[in-house]
């Protein structure tokens, strides 16, 4: 007769035996989510998942007879933890914010096929007016304008600016694209698109991160670049292949893993979300997946699962006095096309030839604690003949304009006193030849 510490240890052995073989067919799921692309929800992989397990357990209980069911529970448990990652929690058809309270939303359709949310700043001031309309391309990409930005073109349509924004193919109330049409080429085409549905002429654009990225592509493409009559370049993404691949200096310290975590609810908290966006950024699913929706996905990510990203963005002294961006509505962020967007960046080839030729006026703007690497924005400032000043402001982050102390006004300062063509507040720094020195010394 078995003793009662022998009881214990058969008991403690069939338990872990039960955990790791629940463990196994979870590991089996989500390798099958992987090779199957998500397929149906991730049905394909749970049926698939299940129906091993249920084979293993009727071998393992062939010989057995009242206990022939133990086997069989280590199944169902990892059945019940497997299927809420192939069932949805938020709407799949995609649910567009709410309208803003203080610009009204306009939806144009462009040439290119996209059809965006557009918004207009005008000129808010009794002082001269501005003759060239201003266009702000936002970061992300494929992210909504925050309420943050708006505030901060507001400011610059109070200085006499009539003020363009629109929110790219896929972001904010802007319509989705089919998710093999989110390119780099194609946001430099809508950009195009855009300035012709506007109609003004010639437009100065603010290009901000992501927005940098597309409006340096811009300026290298001689389809598009004739429509620009001024561009200022802000704390650029890579602007090609050769540059994504470049790593090294970054800015000063930033706020990440100083800040506080950011409130409110988490889609990666959810397990369906928390594997999609996941693997997705492990590179292990496509963002075209079939597990979860571009509209869905869009639907079920918050601002909180940007995480340290958005503490990033500040620096290292404003870490407990971060402010909030946006609002919990206003919030859209596309991760799965941002990911393809990025992608095709980082595929494209160089466009170091084509930006030497620019002739338009330029302006790099570079911040002290940029999480970006440096050399995205210096090689912007190597190839682009046509930068007639780099303005390097210190005391903030890649989210240059932030609403913390003046830092606002000091923003508009550089940029005005640019498209004015008037003196700059800063000193032209770095140049050219300054960059090995500035590498070196501001990292």
């Amino acid at each position: 007769m078995p003793t009662p510490v022998l009881r214990l240890v058969r008991s403690t052995g069939r338990l872990l035996l039960a955990l790791a073989a629940v463990t196994t067919l979870v590991v089996v799921f989500l390798a099958l989510i992987a090779l199957t692309d998500g397929a149906g929800s991730g049905l394909a992989a749970w049926v698939t998942t299940l129906g091993t397990g249920t084979v293993f357990a009727l071998w393992r209980g062939r010989h057995r007879t009242w206990t022939r069911i133990v086997p069989f529970l280590p199944v169902v448990i990892a059945a019940a933890l497997t299927a809420t990652v192939c069932v949805p929690t938020v709407p799949t058809a995609r649910q567009y914010p709410p309208p803003l309270p203080f610009v009204s939303t306009q939806h144009w359709n462009l040439s290119t096929g996209s059809r965006v949310a557009v918004y207009h700043h005008p000129p808010a001031n009794s002082g001269p007016r501005h003759p060239v309309p201003f266009v702000y391309l936002h970061g992300g990409p494929v992210r909504g304008i925050s309420v943050q930005d708006h505030r901060f073109l507001q400011l610059l349509a109070r200085q006499g600016y009539d003020v363009y924004a629109y929110e790219q193919a896929g972001g904010g109330r802007s319509d989705l694209l089919p998710m093999d049409q989110y390119t780099i080429s194609r946001s430099v085409r809508d950009l195009a698109a855009f300035v012709d549905r506007l109609d003004k002429g010639k437009v100065d654009v603010l290009g901000f991160s992501g927005g940098g990225v597309v409006l340096t592509r811009a300026l290298a493409d001689p389809g598009v670049v004739t429509r620009l009559h001024r561009a200022i370049i802000a704390e650029p993404g890579p602007m090609d292949g050769p540059t994504a691949h470049i790593t090294g200096h970054k800015g000063r310290a930033s706020a990440r893993g100083l800040a506080p975590a950011p409130t409110g609810p988490r889609s990666t908290h959810i397990p369906r979300y928390a594997v999609a966006f996941g693997l997705m950024r492990l590179g292990l699913l496509p963002p075209d997946t079939g597990l979860i929706g571009q509209a869905e996905g869009d639907n079920a990510f918050t601002a909180a699962d940007l995480g340290s990203d958005t503490a990033s963005a500040y620096c290292a002294r404003d870490a407990h006095r971060i402010p909030t961006e946006d609002t919990a509505r206003n919030f859209s962020f596309s991760a799965a096309a941002s990911l393809r967007i990025q992608q095709t960046v980082k595929d494209s080839p160089s466009i170091a030839p084509q930006l030497r030729r620019s002739r338009t006026p330029a302006m790099l703007m570079i911040a002290e604690c940029s999480s970006q690497v440096r050399q995205w924005a210096t090689a912007v400032l190597a190839h682009d003949p046509a930068i007639q000043r780099t303005q390097y402001l210190p005391g903030v982050g890649h989210h240059m304009w932030n609403g913390l102390d003046d830092n606002n006004d000091r923003a508009v300062a550089v940029i005005t006193a640019f498209l004015q063509n008037k003196p700059a507040p800063l000193p032209n720094y770095p140049t050219r030849d300054e960059i090995p020195v500035f590498l070196r010394d501001h990292a």
